[in-house]
């Protein structure tokens, strides 16, 4: 079966158009009717796909009742989806750009990491999650720092056979001193764990090999069965999601020189044993 070119803004809004026809008790149908609407142009809008007009989509959140922060919301993934990428910044709270990567990772059967700084937040304990989130510039609130472990924990649920998982980190990633021998002991032991299983692969880039591909930062490649891969980048207060040929192409060159520069499976687990031992 083919991919489909639907954007990520272009899902999420489509779930959005999903969300609001379930909350209003109508069905499809009869939506449609009293918009006077063939059925199937709602049912295009549930999948993501346009055909409307903003006011179009207005009228229809109207007869849901949608309220209005949802509407803003709606409008702006529906301008949103018909850009090459989708930017999303931060508000109070869990950051949305994690709400919207966790739909995608749902979405996606294989997942590529590479982190150059920090553990891969697939494979984070809570205190070390707990440290750095107390550690960040934004000036998380406690329970905003709760809701964030709980958020970043919950991700974490798709780490099940049916996805192929693979990670690339940096060695410096594993050797910085997040929360002490406390923390990383036991995140270290936590990750030793996480590879008995067969879908997850670990590869550490050492340091010995200086420069590499991945200078540039940290990001996630999804893959999916019915969609084009998706490259996310996130930055202290944003998170982008890459989807045109051009870039998906320049982060494929850097998985392929990271490839090159890893450790093979076996090596970087005995790197991890050294560490702990």
């Amino acid at each position: 079966m083919p991919k489909r070119n639907s954007s990520v803004a272009g899902r999420e809004f489509g779930n959005g158009v999903r969300d609001a026809i379930e909350q209003s008790g109508m069905t499809q149908r009869r939506l449609a009717e009293l918009l006077d609407w063939q059925e199937a142009k709602v049912s295009d809008l549930v999948q993501g796909k346009g055909g409307v007009t903003e006011t179009d989509l207005v009228r229809l959140l109207s007869y849901c009742r949608a309220p209005s922060a949802d509407v803003e919301h709606m409008l702006a993934l529906f301008k949103e989806s018909r850009e090459k990428g989708w930017l999303l910044f931060p508000e109070d709270g869990v950051p949305e750009q994690l709400r919207s990567l966790v739909e995608q990772e749902q979405l996606a059967s294989k997942i590529t990491v590479w982190s150059m700084n920090l553990i891969p937040g697939h494979l984070q304990i809570a205190s070390y999650i707990r440290e750095v989130a107390q550690r960040s510039a934004r000036k998380l609130k406690p329970a905003d720092v709760d809701d964030l472990i709980r958020a970043k924990l919950g991700r974490q649920e798709i780490l099940r056979p049916g996805r192929e998982f693979v990670f690339y980190v940096h060695e410096q990633a594993l050797r910085l001193p997040v929360g002490g021998q406390d923390v990383m002991r036991p995140q270290l032991n936590h990750i030793n764990v996480m590879l008995v299983r067969q879908y997850i692969s670990f590869r550490v880039v050492p340091i010995a090999v200086g420069a590499h591909a991945g200078l540039a930062s940290s990001f996630v490649r999804l893959d999916y069965d019915r969609f084009e891969p998706v490259v996310y980048v996130e930055s202290h207060n944003t998170g982008l999601f890459l989807e045109d040929k051009a870039s998906i192409d320049s982060y494929d060159d850097v998985l392929r020189g990271l490839d090159r520069d890893a450790l093979d499976a076996e090596q970087s687990r005995r790197l991890i044993n050294s560490m702990l031992s």
